[in-house]
């Protein structure tokens, strides 16, 4: 799990069924500081977050599949989880 920031949208016309009428989004990772990484993940969004938002991303493989109601097989990997309003690091 990590904290992310939504930097875009990914559009497929043509996709995995485990994707069909679901939102994905483009995360990158955030130090705890706020500072972006050069990682990123596509995930799939099930809190309604848009560009600009600080996310909370489970990315762990069957715990996000579960997230969404998927079979231990299913294609998704990662899921924002959570909009992220403050971090308070005192």
């Amino acid at each position: 799990m990590y904290i992310g920031r939504v930097f875009g949208t990914v559009v497929a016309t043509i996709k995995h069924e485990t994707f069909a009428n679901r939102k994905l989004l483009l995360v990158e990772r955030l130090s705890p500081e706020g500072m972006p990484d050069k990682k990123y993940d596509v995930a799939v969004d099930v809190v309604q977050a848009g560009v600009g938002d600080r996310v909370l991303v489970l990315d762990e493989g069957n715990s996000a599949r579960q997230i969404v109601g998927l079979e231990p097989d299913g294609a998704i990997r990662a899921v924002v989880v959570g909009i992220v309003d403050e971090i308070d690091l005192s």
